[in-house]
Formats: C-alpha cells, sequence, structure tokens
C-alpha cells in the first residue's frame, strides 16, 4: 500500500540502514521529545505556528497569552481589528503579514469547518497562510496523526546525514516519508530540530560530541 503523500519506490538498503540508526540514535537521546510551543488545543496550537514563523519559540511564547486571552476561539479570531492584532503580535516579525494571516486561517475555520481545526492535511493547507509545514505540525501534535514538518533544522540536519540532497522543504518531506514508520514522523522532526539546537548548528557544527557523528557523511568527510 502505498503511503498518502509518497510515491511507490525502491529504497537503497543503504539508505534505509543510515534512517534506521539515526532514528533510534535520535529516540535514545531525545526520548520524551515536546513541541516548544506552548498551547492548549489545536486552534492555539495553529495560531502559534503561523507566528513562529522566522521567530523563536521562546518570542512566540512571550506573545501568544494575550492573543489567547483576547481571541480566545477562531470566531474571535475572524472578526480581529487588524490593527489590534498586529499590535499584538508585533514583536514576532512580520507582524502585517502574520496578523493578515492569521485573520484569514480563523475565518476558514469559523465558515468553513463550524469552528473546528481540521484534521486532514488537505484541509489544513486550504485554511489561508497555512502551509504544509503548518498543517503537519498540527496534525503531529495536536491530533497526534502522522504529520512530518520541515523546518531549517530537519532541512540541514536530513541533508548533512544523507537522508536527502534536496534542500526544498517539500521535497526533503517527501524523501523523509518512506524512511521512517508513519508514527515516528512527527517526533523525528521534534528530535531532528533539537538536536539542530543543541548540536549540529548551522555554522559550525559540535561533531565532536555528537552521537551520530560516526555514520554522518558530514562529519566524516
Amino acid at each position: 500500500m502505498v503511503r498518502q503523500g509518497t510515491t511507490r519506490r525502491r529504497i537503497p538498503p543503504k539508505l534505509r540502514a543510515q534512517a534506521e540508526a539515526v532514528g533510534d540514535r535520535l529516540a535514545h537521546e531525545y526520548p520524551d521529545v515536546r513541541c516548544a510551543l506552548e498551547h492548549g488545543n489545536a486552534y492555539e496550537l495553529l495560531v502559534a505556528t503561523i507566528l513562529s514563523a522566522q521567530c523563536t519559540d521562546a518570542r512566540v511564547n512571550m506573545v501568544t497569552p494575550a492573543v489567547f486571552r483576547r481571541y480566545p476561539s477562531p470566531a474571535d479570531l475572524a472578526a480581529a481589528d487588524p490593527d489590534e492584532l498586529e499590535d499584538l503580535v508585533r514583536t514576532t516579525g512580520f507582524f502585517r503579514s502574520k496578523a493578515n494571516n492569521l485573520i484569514r486561517m480563523a475565518r476558514d475555520v469559523d465558515e468553513r469547518f463550524g469552528g473546528d481545526v481540521p484534521v486532514s492535511l488537505d484541509d489544513l493547507t486550504s485554511l489561508g497562510g497555512v502551509g504544509r509545514k503548518t498543517a503537519n505540525v498540527v496534525r503531529s501534535v495536536a491530533f497526534g496523526e502522522p504529520g512530518l514538518p520541515v523546518d531549517t533544522h530537519v532541512t540541514r540536519l536530513s541533508k548533512r546525514l544523507g537522508l536527502t540532497r534536496h534542500t526544498d522543504a517539500v521535497k526533503i518531506e517527501f524523501d523523509l516519508m518512506p524512511l521512517f514508520p508513519p508514527e515516528e514522523w512527527g517526533d523525528l522532526s521534534l528530535r531532528l530540530i533539537q538536536h539542530g539546537r543543541k548540536v549540529c548548528f548551522a555554522r559550525k557544527p559540535a561533531c565532536g560530541s555528537c552521537s551520530l557523528n560516526d555514520i554522518c557523511p558530514s562529519s566524516l568527510a
């Protein structure tokens, strides 16, 4: 059976073994990984994830409590005054675009889905301002469904580890999906993000203290 979003293709045994080793070691190193964005439900996570674009999770977590108090439901956010919302999210950067995306998303959720955040990837990505990464975050974290968010950390690490040759996030997602069980996609993404933040830095990775250094092509090069 072909998984949704993948094509039937033969995975080279060496690549399969590499993926298994990476997955096992990251699971051992980060067994209790969780999303760093603070939220109480799928709607709040969706808002926080939209705000997290090109912004740290710590900054988003400083902003969202006021947003959630002012707009506790999609209907409230759909009716938001753009200027007021922009002021609330200003410090996350790109505040005009983000405010616009939040209002568009909320209107779609309220008008098309009765106020309930949808679960399917197609429905989520049909919402205003919601791309595959955001949709996959909500699917995997809020609903426990298969979803593999690809951010800058996942992009960097998956390429360094030899799991993909691509730099485009969607192509990387499609490369990674057949290599890991669907139920592990969300945690894999979170573990790669955690490892990218703690060890595999963008400019100067700490290869000497990395648990993957003996199987990482970039470290061995």
